[in-house]
């Protein structure tokens, strides 16, 4: 396996979310609870703010398509879906 590669990839991911992004986007909760806000109405259902994952995964779902950024962005948003349910649920452990 290719450990030191996965590790290397999630703190990337991890700088990610509380450098670079942070500073181009504002606050992942904010941002996530707006793009799903947009999709309710273009989907007309109600779209969760860590919902917004799938969009990530998505792109990544391309057999003849290696993009690593997709896979780091998709590290980033899964830990930011991980906390916005803690959040939503009260479990903070």
């Amino acid at each position: 396996m290719h450990y030191e590669e996965m590790s290397n990839l999630l703190v990337e991911a991890a700088d990610l979310v509380t450098e670079d992004r942070k500073a181009q986007y504002g606050d992942f909760k904010k941002n996530h609870e707006d793009i799903a806000a947009m999709w309710s109405v273009v989907l007309g259902t109600k779209i969760h703010a860590y919902q917004v994952v799938s969009v990530k995964i998505c792109r990544s779902t391309n057999p003849t398509i290696y993009t690593r950024d997709n896979y780091v962005d998709a590290a980033a948003y899964m830990a930011m879906a991980g906390t916005l349910q803690q959040d939503k649920t009260g479990d903070l452990t």
